[in-house]
């Protein structure tokens, strides 16, 4: 067989051939950051000399022992993880001169987990029945990837903030500057992502300095209301330190500090603090240089219109997490009021306005757990991507909404379209990691994954997702806010989440 080598700016890299067209594994998009480059921004990558093996997919961002196996039970294999981590991956159908529309996936995992690399996120099907090219790309997680003090900054050697997302606007000018190599359009990427992927996304969507990188946007249960506050980070890195055992802001120690102490420390911090919307103290956070404001602050203020965007949630998303929270199983009504008024307060929301929340989450959801299953799916997802998706369209922005309400005969607790479920439905793998041997493979399943797959292509290629399959789909408006829902029997739906709209709306939006 002939080997398959492509010729870049950076260097000549050897991929290979597969069934479904070429992989290209474990591409540095920029210097290892170890050493005197820990909590540093990102730096390009020298070139190289002769033929670099893109066989083999590169380490994963580092991650604690506890959040590496939760990675593994979640998704499959997750590789090896090290501090020299930024490494990109693409599947093209084929590395010649026709453009395609590139699709640059950001995985999720709270900021703490997850890996670019998982069998889950394979991009050889989307690429293939989608003619695009697929991109996915490691970024620095927890400490690493989003420390953010005043005390350890405007000095020579300081910690740089935000450093997950710079390292994804890295992967993107990488992008920009080599994927016409692989058969891409540097002119036409669509970023997309799932969970903290997608709130990156929501992220890049108000960042200045990815502007121009990406031309349209997919965001599956996330939003852009995770970017905490210049106090709330401050909070967070006073406590590692303390956890860290320094008690003063000193750049040079935290880089001769090993690694494991500091995720140690990390660790320590997440159990103490329990920050903004979806508790992920380690999110982008407010730093006066890369993110001046909050994105949706951006997005309405900029007077720019929006890139194109599709976006969504699933019905479910709080049952994955319900399927690991025994306490929660045996709920009662004093334990959910108690659970309320703990979101409340870390969000900063008035206590006295519990009994709009007992009159919204009443007792005809069922019992106590499900009622704090659709209270948490509200806050944390549902509302904030009704927020962003009617500051998208108020700013001029086309916007395509879904639900998404797939279904699969699953062995255990987890029940419903819950979080993540719509994963191996874009990527076409729904028979891989290690929820495949509990789920069911039928026409329906096989049927609404292909559809996906071809709505999220076409979007890529400029056009309406609705096909065939589905029934139209409309702009999503905040005057009439219909999406589709993805099921089995897709439908339009009026005002999906009407009820955590007209709640959680004014308690969320900046």
């Amino acid at each position: 067989m002939a080997r398959i080598v492509v010729h870049t700016p950076s260097g000549s890299l050897e991929g290979k051939q597969q069934k479904r067209g070429l992989v290209f594994r474990g591409i540095p998009f920029a210097s290892p950051p170890v050493g005197p480059g820990r909590f540093r921004s990102p730096e390009p990558m020298p070139a190289w000399q002769g033929v670099r093996q893109a066989t083999h997919f590169g380490p994963s961002a580092q991650q604690t022992p506890q959040t590496l196996l939760a990675a593994r039970r979640l998704l499959g294999t997750v590789d090896d993880n090290s501090e020299d981590c930024l490494y990109l991956n693409v599947w093209t159908p084929a590395a010649d001169s026709r453009p395609r529309p590139v699709m640059v996936w950001i995985h999720g995992g709270a900021f703490l987990l997850g890996s670019g690399s998982t069998a889950l996120y394979s991009g050889s099907r989307l690429s293939q029945r989608g003619d695009v090219v697929v991109v996915s790309a490691n970024y620095r997680l927890g400490v690493l990837g989003s420390l953010n003090m005043d005390a350890l900054r405007g000095r020579p050697d300081e910690i740089e903030p935000n450093l997950g997302i710079k390292d994804q606007i890295a992967a993107l000018r990488w992008v920009r500057d080599h994927i016409a190599c692989f058969g891409g359009d540097p002119g036409n990427v669509t970023i997309f992502g799932e969970s903290a992927g997608a709130m990156s996304v929501g992220t890049l969507l108000g960042t200045p300095a990815a502007e121009g990188l990406f031309h349209r946007a997919i965001l599956q249960s996330g939003a852009a209301s995770n970017v905490s506050e210049h106090e709330i980070s401050e909070r967070v890195g006073r406590a590692f330190l303390r956890y860290v055992g320094l008690p003063r802001a000193n750049p040079a120690q935290l880089r001769r500090v090993p690694v494991g102490r500091l995720l140690t420390a990390q660790t320590a911090t997440t159990r103490e603090l329990s920050v903004g919307v979806a508790n992920l103290p380690w999110q982008p956070s407010i730093d006066g240089q890369l993110l001046s404001e909050q994105p949706l602050q951006r997005i309405r203020n900029s007077g720019k219109t929006p890139v194109p965007v599709l976006m969504g949630s699933n019905q479910d998303e709080w049952a994955l997490f319900m399927a690991a929270d025994s306490s929660g199983r045996s709920l009662d009504e004093a334990g959910l009021e108690r659970r309320i008024l703990r979101v409340l307060s870390a969000n900063s929301i008035d206590p006295n306005l519990l009994d709009r929340f007992h009159e919204t989450y009443n007792e005809s959801l069922g019992a106590p757990r499900y009622r704090w299953s659709r209270f948490m799916s509200d806050m944390v997802f549902h509302a904030p991507a009704g927020i962003l998706a009617d500051t998208l369209s108020r700013a001029g922005g086309e916007v395509y909404f879904y639900r998404f309400d797939g279904q699969l005969p699953l062995v255990g607790s987890y029940t419903g379209a819950f979080h993540g479920l719509d994963i191996p439905f874009v990527f076409g793998t729904v028979r891989k990691g290690p929820l495949a041997a509990t789920m069911g493979w039928s026409s329906d399943i096989r049927t609404l994954s292909r559809r996906m797959q071809k709505s999220w292509a076409r979007f890529a290629h400029g056009e309406v997702p609705g096909h065939d399959g589905l029934p139209s789909w409309p702009h999503w408006q905040p005057t009439t806010r219909q999406a589709l829902r993805l099921a089995a029997k897709p439908g339009v739906l009026e005002d999906p989440h009407a009820a955590a709209r007209k709640l959680w709306g004014p308690l969320l939006s900046p």
